[in-house]
């Protein structure tokens, strides 16, 4: 966790460099003023530039210790603020060292861990504010960070903690059996094998675990999605297509199979393909890394469909999407078998649980 400490007093210098030299990933913001009091490694502002200097670094670091007064710290991130999805974790430590206040992004974005990790460097008390921490309470936005999950709709987890904390019951479906030990026994939840099984129950809401693309029409209020990264796009295409063109297509076949381009985990392909701009702009826009391959490696995996001549004299090897896919999942079956647009090719395999 790469962490900002930014400090205007001469104890809040004292306490930054204390913090910078026991966490690592930590860098030194101090007021130029007080530069004598935080040793060498620092970065210093002039007063007047506090606000300018936060706002340049509120996404340089996923974290922001601010030691200073919180109606300061209030006022100067307000205008920053867009979603807890993507707001960096922000705690408050007092002059004197005595709290520190986990104020933002307290769950997904690490707060609470960090607010306790400057108590134990400063000898300060954490103040942890979150409803189901305090209430000691599983919160569904922390199973998904911990798991490497994508959230859905995160207006959802809001809904279901607060679920949790009146005690009333929520259906879960995950085939993984992951939610269940995650759980274990803290709070109200009934668990089903399907979701038609988990909308005709009486629960007052419900927990969905799955890659699936679920039609909206079928889906009940109080309804969070998390997504495992578990999909592998195998994608071979002409050179010079178009993002946008691989993109609709595959939207297209996943839909059509009732798979989310939320849960994918990485594009794989050949070689010839590592520099393709359409295909690395494409995973960039999931946000996904793309593996490639030789031809010696995908011509030693068994695929499905008949050996291309074309790939064969384009890349090296018989095919592209199918043994692209089935190697980056670590060997596992395919969900998709090969399916062609004019420049695209696509296979879907599903990652192997280790």
């Amino acid at each position: 966790m790469r962490v900002a400490v930014f400090a205007i007093t001469r104890n809040g210098a004292r306490l930054g460099q204390k913090l910078r030299e026991s966490m690592t990933g930590t860098e030194l913001f101090v007021s130029r003023r007080y530069a004598g009091q935080a040793g060498n490694e620092k970065v210093c502002f002039e007063p007047e530039d506090l606000k300018n200097l936060i706002a340049e670094n509120w996404k340089a670091y996923d974290g922001l210790v601010l030691i200073m007064a919180a109606g300061i710290v209030v006022r100067l991130i307000a205008p920053l603020l867009e979603s807890k999805e993507s707001d960096p974790a922000v705690v408050v430590i007092d002059d004197c060292g005595t709290f520190a206040i986990s104020l933002l992004s307290g769950h997904l974005g690490g707060a609470n861990q960090l607010a306790e990790r400057c108590a134990f460097v400063c000898g300060a008390r954490p103040v942890i504010t979150t409803a189901t921490d305090v209430n000691e309470l599983p919160s569904f936005d922390m199973l998904a960070k911990e798991q490497g999950w994508l959230i859905d709709d995160i207006t959802k987890v809001k809904q279901l903690n607060t679920l949790l904390l009146d005690q009333q019951e929520i259906a879960v479906v995950d085939p993984s059996g992951v939610t269940r030990n995650w759980l274990h026994g803290r709070c109200k939840v009934t668990f089903f094998d399907t979701f038609a099984e988990a909308v005709r129950s009486q629960a007052r809401g419900f927990l969905f675990v799955t890659n699936r693309h679920l039609p909206p029409q079928t889906l009940p209020k109080n309804l969070l999605i998390l997504r495992p990264r578990n999909l592998v796009l195998g994608i071979g295409c002409n050179r010079g297509t178009p993002m946008a063109e691989i993109e609709e297509f595959v939207t297209t076949q996943l839909k059509r199979i009732f798979l989310s381009t939320k849960s994918v985990f990485c594009i794989a392909s050949a070689d010839a393909k590592s520099d393709e701009p359409g295909l690395l702009e494409y995973a960039a826009r999931l946000e996904v890394p793309l593996r490639c391959y030789s031809g010696d490696e995908l011509n030693r995996v068994p695929f499905p469909s008949p050996p291309s001549a074309h790939v064969l004299a384009a890349v090296g090897s018989g095919g592209v999407a199918e043994p692209a896919a089935i190697l980056a999942s670590g060997g596992n079956r395919l969900l998709l078998k090969k399916v062609k647009s004019e420049n695209v090719t696509l296979a879907v395999a599903e990652l192997k649980e280790s």
